[in-house]
């Protein structure tokens, strides 16, 4: 039976790349169904995603002829079956938007995920949860218990099996080992206000300042407290007549709207990386 996969890799850029991988492709059955390229010439880098359906080889086998194929251009690659929903963990806290934005999404199969696990710092959403059926995992984190208690996240990420973990409001800052242990698989949404109005009650700092523009940016996840790379931005305009619960209201619909898109990109294989910047085939 036909096979759709998904290749993303990137690489030093070089004449004959896309040749080189269609080529490959062609060789051993693949037909093509979507492709883009982009070359970086500030980093000399090339990156290239490709659908495709092949019927002669197996999944263990194409990755074992792409492993040889990659090296001499020194590709860093992956290869990804579209039948596979990506597994994945959310993480929340006491604002549930975001998170049952996600869940509505999921279940309505406009997402790719395969959602595994809720992991909370507090018990506000065990019965949301409950009415998806997903497994709801409350773990306290207080400044003494924190390493503990990324410790138990942590195992269960990894015996889940998750590919994704999204902070969907998870208020809590990630230690610098725990932020290393997710790399590349981990997406946070905060509001784009950062860094004029930090702590609690960013919309009401914006509220009284009077402005303009509200937003949200969803990114990787780094040591670098909301400094990863940025996936996907948005912004809406407000003015005078706004109340901060317009504010709030409009801002919460944003982050779940931005959070979704970062998502979605993310679970299609449709997001590389560049360094500290993304490069992004929608």
């Amino acid at each position: 039976m036909s096979q759709t996969y998904i290749l993303t890799l990137s690489c030093p850029d070089r004449l004959g790349l896309v040749h080189a991988v269609s080529g490959f492709l062609l060789e051993r059955g693949g037909n093509i169904e979507e492709a883009a390229q982009y070359n970086d010439p500030a980093t000399g880098l090339f990156f290239m995603r490709v659908q495709f359906t092949c019927v002669r080889l197996t999944y263990k086998d194409l990755r074992s002829q792409l492993a040889f194929f990659a090296k001499p251009y020194s590709m860093q690659w992956g290869l990804h079956a579209t039948s596979q929903s990506m597994r994945t963990v959310l993480l929340v806290s006491k604002e549930g938007h975001c998170l049952n934005d996600l869940l509505f999404r999921w279940k309505s199969g406009l997402l790719a995920l395969d959602i595994r696990a809720i992991i909370s710092n507090h018990k506000d959403f065990y019965q949301l949860a409950a009415s998806y059926n997903v497994p709801f995992h409350y773990i306290a984190v207080t400044a003494e218990t924190k390493a503990k208690a990324e410790e138990r996240q942590f195992e269960i990420i990894e015996s889940e099996g998750a590919e994704l973990v999204v902070l969907a409001r998870y208020m809590q800052i990630l230690s610098d080992d725990f932020c290393k242990k997710l790399a590349g698989r981990a997406i946070n949404i905060h509001h784009s206000f950062l860094p004029s109005f930090k702590g609690a009650k960013p919309y009401y700092q914006a509220h009284d300042r009077g402005v303009k523009l509200i937003g949200a940016t969803a990114h990787y996840v780094t040591a670098d407290l909301d400094e990863g790379p940025i996936i996907e931005q948005d912004v809406a305009r407000v003015d005078h007549s706004k109340t901060v619960d317009d504010l709030t209201t409009q801002g919460r619909d944003t982050e779940s709207q931005v959070l979704a898109r970062a998502v979605k990109w993310h679970s299609e294989h449709r997001v590389l990386l560049n360094g500290h910047k993304t490069v992004i085939f929608k």
